[in-house]
């Protein structure tokens, strides 16, 4: 990775309530991989000029996680969730142009995103959650597994509940293996909704170090097919 690439630090100084940690840089598979390392993730600076405005790199505080047992799945999911079946990697390509359609509200995933997530892909290292109705793609997720850390990168849906469906299956593959309570799930930002599903709120200083500990367990999910 050339040092150009990578983008530079806001300030010294940064405080435990500053979330924005770097800006600038490029967008490589490389950089990519060293957010995730480093406990950060890249954003465009303007959503609505997502292609050329740049990046900022965001390391929220506090930070939305899952860990074992996983997701908490009502009653009424439950049932949604008998008119679908899932799979993992089966459709990676469809599931990240659902997950950056540009007529989504704020959407995010740049061109070079997209490239970014194929190479990830190609490579085993980013990963699909696809949920179908029928032979019908209704929804899905994209995430990027880093030894014991998967970073839920993004999700959609088409029909109500597709996109729970989604992090349900990814919990299940996540926290159903036998060292399953040593992983976990990264969702960035806590949200109410994500709280309702189980998610925790860590000060960024615990997620910190524990990213170092999960980067040296062996990834779960595999190689993308």
């Amino acid at each position: 990775m050339h040092e150009g690439d990578l983008p530079m630090p806001v300030h010294p100084n940064v405080t435990a309530e500053t979330e924005i940690v770097a800006v600038g840089g490029s967008l490589t598979t490389a950089t990519l991989r060293w957010a995730y390392a480093t406990g950060s993730f890249p954003m465009p600076l303007d959503v609505n000029d997502a292609e050329s405005a740049g990046y900022a790199w965001f390391s929220p505080q506090p930070r939305a996680v899952l860990t074992s047992p996983g997701m908490h799945v009502s009653r009424s999911l439950r049932k949604s969730m008998r008119g679908f079946t899932t799979s993992i990697d089966a459709a990676f390509p469809q599931v990240l142009a659902g997950c950056a359609d540009p007529s989504r509200p704020h959407s995010w995933i740049t061109r070079n995103y997209l490239e970014v997530y194929l190479d990830l892909a190609a490579r085993g290292e980013a990963h699909s959650v696809e949920v179908w109705r029928g032979q019908d793609l209704v929804g899905g997720l994209i995430a990027v597994e880093l030894g014991g850390l998967v970073c839920a990168d993004s999700k959609f849906r088409r029909v109500t509940d597709a996109s729970k469906a989604a992090v349900a299956r990814l919990s299940a593959e996540v926290f159903g293996r036998p060292d399953g309570e040593r992983r976990l799930i990264d969702a960035q930002w806590p949200t109410r909704h994500l709280v309702s599903l189980g998610f925790q709120s860590w000060p960024r200083s615990r997620y910190l170090r524990e990213i170092r500990r999960l980067r040296k367990l062996p990834p779960v999910l595999g190689p993308a097919q």
